[in-house]
């Protein structure tokens, strides 16, 4: 008897230990991830490659290289890693049948790429509610641009080769090629730690094993301990003259539907949209090489699609437009806008008590919060003064809106004074990205209803823009989250 009550009494404690656990998980998390892979921890991972040109396609693929996608995903089952994808299937290139490849995309370099995207999902696929997840997503973009190529469009509208103008970056024919890409399969190694990477040049005839003083270079290493904290994702990018412009990010992209800056179908980690202004961004980020004055080091990028006249995109080039805002922690970049320079400011400033501000207010408008704001190329109903986002980099027209530190944005959590966050001071924020977006400025067609700001990626990482000497970027990213929280009232 006296057994038996024993067993009943801890019965009833463990009931009640869980019960209480339950509620204070409630009561401690009142909102979900919208990412398959909250703050990183899973021990299964799940990441992706992908390369653009300058126009956000593929082109032509670099030579043994294949497609310019891959991925690498695999479980851990007790001491193995079980992969999900081959190298066989990470070389596959144009021509090269995979299941689900439709005919048109067989020969076409930029349907490939998207298609084989895809598939890669499918092998990587992790079922979840509400929807299955894919991969977080290693962007590299090379920012060269032949402008006698004839392969980048005009605001979504196809325009023939013209002649260079000075703006774009190219050292002669085949400068926006894709780069050289290297995996390393991710391996169980000493002491529980699993560690694995993509790197690779845009120079083609090069060797990275002999060294990078003389080449472009990318590198993601990404590594953690077994059933223990997060992956960390260590990058870096390197430019030369030949490539002087160079994009690297880790994305969370939408896992259907269109990604910010693509007219396909993607995959990804956000297995729910963020709306604003119902969400948050947390990560842990610590930069040990900055990439010199003309890095635009993005602490947060987020990116989606909506139309002029606010109606969601639907893959039309001519009528959709890729929205961007992106904080710039490099205190080397400066705030463009100012009250000589309104072209490149919003038309007005909202601020976190929804107070409007114009511009031309100049005893009122944060200026200096403002690295420079464009408008979208088809856009009919512009206020003047206006800048015009450049109109080849998307497959669509675009509008970006760059902010800078600044004591406006302190309220939701973003740096508020120049070297926050930068070398030296690494910090894990927690950024009201949701309050944020819901007040800047985005165009719109007047008398149209309000576009639902719904989010296709959120990414971190830099953009060396046209540096004139070889510039390194480092960095390391962990504990990235998007977190959806309650509606406010």
């Amino acid at each position: 008897m006296k057994i038996a009550m024993e067993n009943q009494f801890f019965v009833l404690l463990f009931m009640l230990e869980m019960f209480l656990f339950s509620s204070s998980s409630v009561l401690a998390d009142d909102h979900i991830s919208a990412v398959g892979d909250p703050g990183m921890k899973r021990d299964g991972l799940r990441v992706a490659f992908e390369a653009w040109n300058f126009c956000n396609e593929v082109g032509s693929e670099a030579p043994q290289m294949g497609s310019p996608r891959a991925a690498d995903c695999f479980d851990l089952s007790k001491s193995s890693l079980v992969h999900k994808v081959t190298e066989a299937e990470n070389r596959l290139g144009v021509g090269k049948p995979f299941p689900g490849l439709s005919p048109v995309a067989s020969k076409n370099p930029d349907l490939y790429a998207a298609e084989k995207e895809q598939y890669l999902g499918s092998l990587c696929e992790v079922e979840d509610t509400p929807n299955p997840w894919h991969f977080w997503m290693v962007m590299l973009k090379n920012g060269n641009f032949d402008t006698r190529s004839g392969l980048c469009p005009q605001n979504g509208r196809k325009v023939g080769p013209f002649p260079p103008t000075g703006r774009f970056p190219c050292f002669g024919s085949g400068c926006m090629n894709q780069p050289l890409l290297y995996h390393q399969q991710t391996q169980l190694m000493g002491g529980g730690k699993m560690k694995g990477g993509f790197n690779g040049t845009y120079d083609l005839g090069a060797d990275i094993r002999g060294g990078i003083q003389n080449i472009s270079y990318f590198e993601v290493v990404w590594e953690k301990a077994v059933g223990s904290g997060s992956w960390v994702f260590s990058h870096k990018v390197k430019t030369t003259k030949n490539y002087p412009w160079l994009m690297l990010y880790l994305r969370a992209d939408a896992t259907k539907g269109f990604s910010g800056g693509y007219h396909y179908q993607t995959r990804g980690m956000m297995k729910t949209l963020p709306e604003s202004p119902n969400f948050k961004v947390e990560l842990t980020l610590n930069v040990k090489q900055g990439g010199g004055p003309q890095s635009q080091f993005y602490l947060l990028d987020i990116g989606s699609c909506w139309k002029n006249n606010g109606a969601p995109c639907d893959g039309d080039v001519l009528t959709d437009v890729t929205r961007y805002s992106e904080m710039i922690i490099n205190p080397q970049t400066p705030a463009w806008c100012s009250p000589t320079n309104l072209n490149a400011c919003p038309p007005y400033h909202i601020t976190p008590k929804d107070k409007k501000i114009y511009r031309n207010d100049t005893a009122n408008f944060p200026y200096g919060a403002y690295h420079y704001y464009c408008s979208p190329g088809n856009a009919m109903h512009l206020e003047q003064p206006v800048s015009i986002c450049d109109p080849y980099s998307n497959p669509q027209a675009q509008e970006l809106v760059q902010i800078v530190p600044h004591p406006i944005w302190a309220e939701y959590g973003y740096p508020s004074k120049q070297g926050q966050g930068w070398i030296g001071d690494p910090r894990t924020w927690k950024l009201d990205v949701g309050g944020l977006s819901s007040r800047l400025y985005f165009y719109q067609d007047p008398g149209t209803p309000p576009a639902k700001r719904i989010w296709t990626s959120v990414d971190v990482g830099t953009e060396i823009f046209i540096s004139n000497k070889d510039e390194i970027a480092e960095w390391t990213l962990s504990d990235f989250n998007v977190i959806l929280t309650s509606p406010r009232q």
